[in-house]
């Protein structure tokens, strides 16, 4: 390894726009287990699996029917 390195020359990440954005999202302990349970079954962490369902509901402009009460 290098003690320095330059990087007069180099560019931005043309991409860095496409990266993921850290949030804050409260899930209840039933929903986490759930996604948890699948990410072991499938060998994904199950982040990724919430993003992957959340972004397939998104892509098919799916609508949750909600329905308070009778």
């Amino acid at each position: 390894m290098r003690k320095s390195y330059d990087f007069s020359k180099s560019q931005k990440n043309p991409y860095a726009r496409a990266l993921k954005r850290q949030i804050t999202i409260r899930l209840d302990d039933q929903t986490i287990g759930y996604f948890q349970g699948l990410s072991g079954q499938i060998g994904l962490p199950y982040q990724s699996l919430i993003n992957l369902y959340l972004r397939d509901c998104a892509a098919h402009h799916r609508r949750l029917d909600l329905r308070w009460g009778a």
